[in-house]
């Protein structure tokens, strides 16, 4: 059960991260001259296939200080970053000469470069506490190190959920094909992420489930403001905590928004609060762009052969050491 000075710390969080939706004012002046086709039943039409792929991370790159950036600057970052996936600092395996990245570049939102989706605050960075970065540091540590049962590595590696958190929420971005499909209903909207082929459905003008039920992705209810759909969402799962991209906990609400701003174009909005992780609510915003490619079944599971490799890396190198000390006995 919550604590008295938890339960009025969210109050005084959730009080500031809904005045901080409510001046989320990007998506209307956005979309002030664009008029959104509609379903048959009034709401606004957001279907259809939607990309957010870029060289834009969620946070802003050490010795960025810029949200925004000239086209002469968004071009020399872009080089900077697309080094380090080609030439890594740290290639033992020869990936960076294996394997081939699309050219990629920062995303634009209202036809300037972004340096992050971050926008909120405003150094771009996730607002942890101390405490949640120590917490972070041990994970990685962790997982760095530990290989002794498939339970032990995280979700994604597991197939459990899609990886780098791109299925959401937040809808993230990553250096692969981040494809959405949206369908609607009028008592709910389904976003189908191309990764791992999550589907999360959204129910309108619902109630959240009772706070024991933790499913994959949290729970999500939405509701219409306008021209833009609000989407909440808790529940969220304990074991979906470490997303690569940020963590998250049970105690974890996430606010999004989307805004149809053209005929190829959707404002994507999101904020996040946790008292018990974050020092403030943060927030973020990128365009999902139209996509004609088709959305491809990705087999994570079945074709993973990677998860099984890193396990029979781990005996054969525990088998080496003992005997290493077997001879030296």
């Amino acid at each position: 059960m919550e604590t008295k000075g938890l339960a009025g710390k969210r109050t005084g969080w959730r009080l500031a991260l809904a005045l901080s939706l409510a001046a989320w004012t990007g998506g209307l002046a956005y979309a002030a001259d664009y008029h959104a086709p509609h379903m048959p039943w009034g709401a606004p039409d957001l279907e259809g296939d939607w990309a957010s792929f870029s060289r834009t991370p969620l946070e802003r790159p050490d010795g960025v200080t810029a949200l925004t950036l000239s086209d002469a600057e968004a071009a020399a970052l872009e080089k900077k970053l697309n080094q380090r996936i080609v030439h890594p600092a740290d290639d033992p395996l020869g990936q960076g000469e294996s394997e081939w990245f699309p050219d990629a570049h920062l995303a634009r939102v209202a036809g300037q470069a972004r340096t992050s989706w971050i926008t909120s605050p405003t150094d771009g960075r996730v607002p942890y506490t101390p405490q949640t970065r120590k917490l972070l540091d041990a994970l990685r540590a962790r997982f760095a190190t530990d290989f002794d049962n498939p339970e032990d590595r995280p979700p994604q590696e597991r197939c459990l959920i899609g990886t780098r958190g791109v299925s959401g929420p937040p809808l993230l971005g990553a250096l692969f094909p981040t494809n959405f499909q949206i369908v609607q209903t009028a008592g709910a909207v389904a976003i189908l992420s191309e990764v791992n082929h999550d589907v999360r459905l959204v129910r309108l003008n619902a109630r959240h489930v009772p706070a024991a039920i933790t499913p994959w992705m949290g729970d999500s209810i939405g509701w219409w403001a306008g021209k833009t759909l609000v989407v909440e969402t808790t529940n969220f799962n304990p074991r979906d905590a470490f997303h690569v991209q940020f963590e998250l906990s049970a105690n974890t609400r996430i606010v999004e928004r989307f805004t149809r701003i053209s005929a190829t174009q959707i404002l994507y909005e999101f904020g996040v609060e946790d008292p018990t992780i974050y020092t403030q609510p943060w927030r973020g915003e990128m365009v999902l762009t139209a996509s004609k490619d088709p959305i491809y079944e990705v087999a994570c599971h079945e074709g993973n052969y990677s998860l099984a490799g890193v396990l029979a890396g781990a005996r054969e190198d525990e088998a080496k050491a003992a005997s290493v000390k077997a001879v030296a006995k």
